[in-house]
């Protein structure tokens, strides 16, 4: 399957027989969100919600950088674990 759009590689990802690394998962999720929604709004989760502070910590840094822009990011991205994790 070619992967062209960010509908595909977001299919693509629900594909993969191995879970990808924490890292990547976080790379994949904030270049998703970036992509669809621009730049994080959103109050730093408080307590000790980890995970939700990975996920907020990681699309804040990437803050300013444009939804087309994102959206091939993550495209690029699915395409290069694609292999590794299908």
């Amino acid at each position: 399957m070619s992967i062209e759009t960010l509908e595909q590689a977001m299919a693509a990802t629900k594909t993969f027989t191995e879970k990808p690394s924490n890292e990547e998962l976080l790379q994949l999720y904030s270049l998703y969100k970036q992509a669809t929604i621009g730049d994080n709004t959103e109050d730093a989760p408080g307590g000790f919600n980890f995970v939700a502070a990975a996920k907020h910590n990681a699309w804040e840094k990437l803050k300013g950088m444009a939804k087309e822009e994102a959206s091939e990011k993550y495209i690029a991205l699915v395409k290069t674990l694609q292999p590794k994790y299908s």
